[in-house]
This record gives C-alpha cells, structure tokens and sequence, in this order.
C-alpha cells in the first residue's frame, strides 16, 4: 500500500490510487458499517424496529425540535416512508410530535423520555466502539479518518455533518 504522503491533494492523486486499494477501502467500508450497526440493529429488533428506526431516533435525538421535512432532508426517504417510521414510534411513545404554533402545517419532532434512554442505549454502544478504534489508530489517524468519511458525503450535506472539534 503507498504511504499516505503520496495521498495529499495532488492535481493526479486519482493517478496514485490502484484499483485494489480503491476496493479494499470499499470492503473496509463494507465491514465497518456492518460492525458498527450490529450491535444497534439487535437492540432495535428487541422492539421490532429496523435502521430507520434507528436514524429518526439518532437525528431527532441529535436535533430536537426539527421539522418533519428538516428530518426528510437529512434521511433522503419518501414521506410516505418516513411516516410508517414515525408513525411507529410516535404510536410506541418514542417520539413526540407537536404543531409549530404559527405554521399548523408543520410538524416538530423531540424525543420522550423513553426515546431518549433508546437513543442513549444505541449510542453507548456505537461511541464505544468509535472510541476503541480512535484509540488504536491514533490522534492523526483520527482527522484524516473524518477527512475521508466528510469527502464521501455528498457535498450539499456536508454542512449538516457536526463539525465541532473533540473535547481534547
């Protein structure tokens, strides 16, 4: 594999890269994201819920008062998806939906107290593994890692990616 000196922002850093390191950071993608949302996904089925589940719960957790179409936004998911979803969880009383005051029209979304111990519980779990593998990669591997996964995201949505920095 080259070093990673030879990744800097070069005009032919496309040049630099094999084909086969191209696909072993996919499959690194692909295992990754498969670890990480295991442990989640069976705390979710404990309540008959899947990853969209999750991701209502993880951004309106994270957003608290967001509007249903903030929420559309972020997911890219058809209304009519994010309804069954919400509407499973507003029914379990994971969710609470209340009528903006001055626009009836439109919907802002916060965590019960039930929503957010599953949030939390969810969480635990995926920030302690994110925390072991900062801790063996290391304080640069750390910010070249969030370099590389903030350049996959589509540019539009970048900005909505927390950007604050680490407590040190």
């Amino acid at each position: 594999m080259a070093d990673a000196g030879s990744y800097a922002k070069h005009p032919d850093h496309s040049l630099l890269m094999a084909e086969e390191e191209l696909r072993q950071a996919m499959e690194l993608l692909f295992f990754a994201y498969r670890d990480f949302t295991g442990e989640a996904d069976a705390l979710l089925a404990d309540f008959g819920f899947g990853r969209a589940h999750h991701r209502v719960i993880y951004f309106v957790g994270r957003h608290p008062g967001m509007a249903v179409s903030e929420l559309l936004g972020i997911l890219k998911i058809t209304k009519q998806s994010l309804s069954r979803v919400l509407g499973q969880l507003i029914d379990d009383g994971f969710i609470l939906q209340r009528t903006d005051a001055a626009d009836l029209r439109r919907r802002h979304l916060y965590l019960t107290t039930k929503g957010a111990d599953l949030e939390r519980r969810l969480s635990e779990r995926q920030s302690q593994r994110i925390m072991r593998a900062y801790q063996d990669a290391g304080a640069d591997a750390v910010q070249g890692f969030r370099a590389v996964l903030r350049a996959i995201i589509n540019e539009e949505d970048r900005a909505r990616v927390a950007t604050r920095k680490a407590v040190e």
